[in-house]
């Protein structure tokens, strides 16, 4: 079947891809297609409308095209644990077997789409929270906080570690 992987696993990130139209696309030998970039774009996008990825997810709590999931804090065991999640890790896989580095309108990655489903599904204190824009913020900024400690900048993460250890015991 054409859009198929070899393994002709829907969706599982191992080669499912909306079928190429006529013009854009050529069989890169090793069970998916190369696009041009602009059909590259707009397969990518078909993803989120494709009704084998997404068929038993309600619509207002998929993945949007510009990289927010719209999940209340109060539909979270239900999205955590039901059909959303699996199918809104279906139409990141099948993002990501088209576009590698693809970036959403929000200018979120693939990886902080799922690190945020991750964070909102956990039972940590940001359970509930599928905001994108934030978690990329909070993650920035501990980033951010990490790199700009003089003391790292200065003596390396190795030996501010072994200084912390040896001031702890």
């Amino acid at each position: 079947m054409e859009g198929k992987g070899d393994t002709g696993v829907t969706g599982t990130g191992v080669g499912y891809l909306p079928e190429p139209s006529d013009g854009g696309a050529v069989y890169d030998g090793k069970g998916g297609y190369e696009y041009e970039p602009d059909e590259a774009v707009l397969k990518s996008l078909q993803c989120f409308s494709d009704k084998n990825l997404y068929s038993s997810c309600e619509e207002s709590y998929r993945l949007t095209e510009s990289g927010q999931i719209h999940v209340p804090p109060e539909y979270t065991d239900e999205y955590c644990n039901g059909p959303c999640i699996q199918e809104t890790h279906l139409v990141l896989n099948c993002v990501d077997d088209i576009i590698s580095h693809y970036l959403f309108y929000n200018h979120a990655t693939i990886k902080d789409v799922k690190e945020t489903i991750k964070t909102g599904c956990s039972y940590g204190p940001h359970r509930g929270d599928f905001n994108v824009a934030k978690h990329i913020e909070r993650h920035e900024s501990s980033s951010y906080q990490l790199i700009s400690n003089p003391v790292i900048l200065l003596f390396g993460l190795p030996s501010f570690i072994c200084a912390l250890n040896v001031m702890l015991f």
